[in-house]
């Protein structure tokens, strides 16, 4: 779509030149800013001339002198705000002939379906967008709160605010960052990507959009779980446990969720939503399950 009342592009080259001006808004990727009217917009800051890089790794710290603990081996990651989707699928793909990292491969590629958009608009698409936008059934922070990644918010005068997705994202197109912040990027701790995933996703049509995204995590050694509600809910659940739940542990987990968590709109009646979750997380313990018998046998 055209943005007829534009008035002009700038496109930065240092983050000093990336702040707004009255009637300006960020852009990434665009490929939702260009999809509806914005009347109020008379311009757009370009911030892929920023040079951001798409995925990097984020060094392992290094052990306090003296220290018995024994430091990480593997770096977390760091996921520039206009990192494409399909440029993180890119960094991803060879992760899946490495079984430290297999699960969370798959997980991405989950996740960067669950668009159920094309190759076009996947090249195009930025994480930082899908999470800025606070749509519950943004794929990228379905994402993001499995991984418990968090979002790093700059300011102008040089301040930096760190906030974890999961409570980033507040309701139905609403965050919790601030009208001067802007969104660096996310990072991802070690652990989280050498996670086993078990995803379940369901529409009420075959190529609507996301009813319900139900995602497990079983962290190694520790044996934490986590299971997380997105697309549902009108803002992410994160349900956190000690170790794998027994079912009723779980159903009541699931059950517990505020009644006006659960989200309303064409896509699915609330009630329904609240059964499908129930059910899908039941089917992501059962898979997790599973993975842990294999891998014992």
């Amino acid at each position: 779509m055209d943005l007829a009342e534009l008035r002009g592009v700038r496109v930065p080259r240092t983050l000093d030149e990336a702040w707004l001006q009255p009637g300006e808004s960020w852009l990434a990727g665009g490929s939702w800013l260009y999809s509806t009217p914005q009347p109020h917009l008379g311009g757009l800051v370009d911030l892929t001339g920023l040079g951001w890089s798409a995925v990097e790794p984020i060094p392992a710290p290094t052990p306090e002198p003296h220290s018995d603990e024994p430091g990480p081996d593997e770096p977390g990651l760091r996921i520039g705000a206009t990192c494409t989707v399909a440029a993180l699928l890119a960094a991803t793909a060879p992760w899946v002939a490495d079984p430290r990292r297999a699960s969370v491969a798959a997980l991405a590629r989950r996740c960067a379906d669950a668009f159920l958009m094309s190759f076009k608009v996947q090249e195009v698409a930025t994480v930082g967008g899908n999470v800025c936008l606070g749509l519950p059934a943004g794929a990228m922070t379905s994402l993001a709160v499995a991984l418990d990644a968090r979002a790093t918010l700059l300011t102008a005068d040089g301040g930096a605010r760190v906030v974890p997705v999961a409570d980033l994202v507040t309701g139905p197109g609403r965050t919790d960052r601030r009208p001067d912040e802007l969104l660096r990027g996310l990072e991802v701790d070690a652990g989280a990507l050498a996670a086993t995933y078990a995803v379940r996703t369901l529409s009420l049509t075959p190529v609507g959009r996301s009813a319900a995204v139900v995602i497990g995590r079983l962290d190694a050694p520790s044996g934490a779980c986590t299971v997380s509600v997105t697309a549902a809910t009108d803002r992410p659940v994160v349900l956190r446990f000690g170790a794998l739940p027994g079912v009723d542990e779980l159903a009541a987990a699931v059950a517990g969720i505020a009644e006006e968590r659960w989200y309303d709109d064409p896509h699915g009646a609330p009630d329904w939503r609240a059964h499908l979750a129930g059910v899908l997380a039941r089917e992501v313990l059962d898979e997790l399950h599973a993975g842990t018998r294999e891998a014992a046998a």
